[in-house]
């Protein structure tokens, strides 16, 4: 099974993401894409992978009358590019990260949510209630959520890893045997933490000093990727992947010699979320969907079949005690405390990461 972010290859940097920023997309070019014919009984639906399949679709349309018809993402950036070049008349629900969803609301792309028809919003979990309310409005439903840390084969590595330190404590050990996330966002957020600072950090010096520690470590990393570790992890070929947590629970599954560790220093939290852009042709049908598979119960066996981790404790308390006592689906409140949530970035603050990135990358 694809986890949630096998796929994805670049983050969204923020408001100034040169890619989409540059091209000069107004809330006025989505309205005035041509509507596409609503039909009440189809749900367009943008998402991840492992967030739907076949037999969810059918349950949802043996229960609603609905036929969920979906496409899959690569990456929010993707997401967004494809929504603004002609997708934004097709789809009714969208599935971006937490900070994906300022940037869409910037633009005008969003409608606001209206509480009032979803369930459950009540029962979020305490440190994502806030995650898509935007000047006293909701614009997004969380969905799931996870942690990025280190991914480790404990043949190798027989001594747990702790922290980011790890990887330059050892850099001529593991030298050509790790790989960092071929993400700015998350590799900068997590050399910051190892610093000492916040991964959403608007000090120029502090980037800086990330920078430069990156360099450091640079001669040492076998590649930046958010997938093609697997296979050379599992295999001995390399000892230590810095990754998602779904990707390490999905991978561990297989192979128990796999581990997996949120940093001490802190790391980064993500959240998936579910918004109706301003242009659905369907947005009853949406809401319909963001009730079904946020239903405790629904969401509870999602989380047991396709491995995402609810946003509800509802949700949660329905879940077997093994897998709530899980530390990494799970982590402890003193370990979230540690974690944060990305945050969209100054202009100025993206473009120097967006130029650092290009030189450690080169």
């Amino acid at each position: 099974m694809f986890s949630r972010r096998r796929f994805i290859q670049n983050s969204l940097l923020g408001v100034a993401g040169a890619s989409l920023s540059s091209c000069g997309w107004r809330l006025a070019d989505i309205q005035n894409q041509a509507p596409m014919t609503a039909s009440p009984d189809k749900l367009h639906i943008y998402t991840w992978s492992s967030y739907t399949d076949a037999p969810l679709i059918k349950a949802f349309k043996g229960e609603t009358g609905v036929k969920g018809i979906t496409e899959i993402m690569g990456s929010n950036e993707e997401m967004i590019a494809a929504f603004e070049a002609g997708k934004a008349r097709m789809f009714s629900l969208l599935c971006p990260s937490d900070y994906a969803v300022e940037l869409m609301h910037e633009k005008q792309y969003l409608r606001p949510i209206d509480e009032t028809r979803v369930d459950d919003l009540d029962s979020l979990l305490p440190n994502l209630a806030k995650v898509g309310v935007i000047g006293g409005k909701r614009y997004s439903v969380p969905l799931t959520w996870g942690t990025t840390g280190l991914i480790y084969n404990s043949e190798k590595i027989p001594e747990p890893p702790t922290d980011w330190s790890y990887l330059w404590e050892h850099k001529e050990q593991l030298k050509r045997k790790m790989t960092l996330l071929d993400d700015p966002r998350e590799v900068f957020g997590a050399v910051l933490h190892h610093l000492g600072h916040s991964q959403n950090t608007a000090d120029m010096s502090q980037l800086k000093a990330a920078y430069d520690k990156l360099q450091e470590l640079k001669p040492n990393i076998a590649s930046f990727t958010t997938d093609a570790w697997r296979e050379p992890l599992v295999a001995g070929d390399l000892w230590v992947a810095m990754g998602y947590s779904t990707d390490a629970t999905d991978l561990m599954k297989e192979n128990p010699k796999i581990r997996y560790v949120i940093p001490a220093s802190g790391t980064n939290l993500w959240v998936d979320t579910m918004v109706i852009p301003v242009t659905a042709p369907n947005p009853e049908s949406a809401y319909a969907w963001i009730n079904y598979v946020t239903t405790p119960e629904r969401a509870a066996e999602l989380t047991a079949k396709l491995g995402y981790v609810p946003a509800t404790q509802a949700a949660i308390d329905l879940l077997p005690e093994q897998v709530r006592q899980d530390p990494i689906k799970f982590p402890s409140q003193d370990v979230l405390a540690r974690c944060e949530t990305m945050q969209t970035l100054p202009p100025d603050v993206a473009a120097a990461i967006e130029k650092y990135w290009t030189q450690v990358k080169t």
